[in-house]
């Protein structure tokens, strides 16, 4: 990486330190020689650093390539990488794209993908702030579950995509997505509700957008995740207004 990358990286890291430290309370800093040594002690390293470098989604997206790992490059029309903020304190991680996201090359831009920007303005957030990706970045045949070989030949690229961004929150939007970042095969019924420890982050699974499209009776289980996850993040939580749709 060349030094003006190098530079930004170190003021972005810098900056989401003081961000962090202004949310536990923090007002200032000791400047008296011994106020610097501690400072210095801690020896943070920054995000996204794999080593000791940097590393940005753009590398990562370059050495995924025109990605022939799997079966499914035979059939797809675009890689979906993943779109947002590579500073974003939430990620959501759905399971595959379907037709729209293949056709667009873009995540959630479908119907479930209009339902789950709702749920993102409803906890007082826009698209833009998060980042949104996929556990596969093609999508499957006739949009079914994705096979183990698929998920092990995206897994490398999706823990290198959450490594660079460094949430403080990610997201698992349905049962494949939670199963591989928890590594469990517990169903996402008995998952949800809960946060987890992921990669530096903690990790809420709910039910994914598709899911409530199907089922809108369970968007008030979802709507209780995302309060829990609002509180988690110390969002402020909206007055009740009735189903969240």
């Amino acid at each position: 990486m060349n030094r003006r990358k190098a530079v930004l990286a170190a003021i972005d890291d810098i900056e989401r330190s003081l961000l962090q430290l202004g949310r536990i309370g923090w007002r200032g800093f000791d400047c008296s020689e011994g106020g610097l040594a501690i400072i210095d002690s801690w020896m943070l390293v920054p995000r996204g650093s794999i080593n000791g470098t940097f590393e940005t989604l753009e590398v990562i997206r370059g050495d995924l390539g025109d990605c022939r790992r799997c079966k499914l490059a035979s059939g797809r029309k675009n890689i979906v990488f993943g779109a947002g903020s590579s500073r974003a304190r939430l990620v959501f991680v759905g399971e595959g794209p379907g037709y729209d996201e293949d056709l667009q090359g873009q995540p959630f831009v479908g119907a479930a993908g209009q339902l789950l920007t709702k749920i993102i303005q409803a906890i007082g957030l826009s698209r833009e702030s998060v980042y949104i990706c996929n556990i596969i970045k093609c999508r499957p045949p006739g949009n079914r579950n994705p096979q183990p070989d698929e998920i092990d030949a995206c897994s490398p690229f999706l823990k290198r995509q959450l490594k660079a961004i460094a949430p403080d929150f990610i997201c698992a939007l349905g049962s494949f997505a939670a199963q591989t970042l928890l590594q469990t095969t517990a169903p996402i019924s008995r998952l949800r509700g809960r946060l987890y420890d992921c990669m530096g982050a903690k990790l809420l699974p709910t039910y994914h957008p598709a899911y409530l499209l199907r089922n809108p009776e369970q968007k008030r289980a979802v709507w209780e995740d995302m309060k829990l996850l609002m509180k988690a993040m110390e969002l402020p939580l909206p007055e009740p207004q009735g189903d969240k749709s």
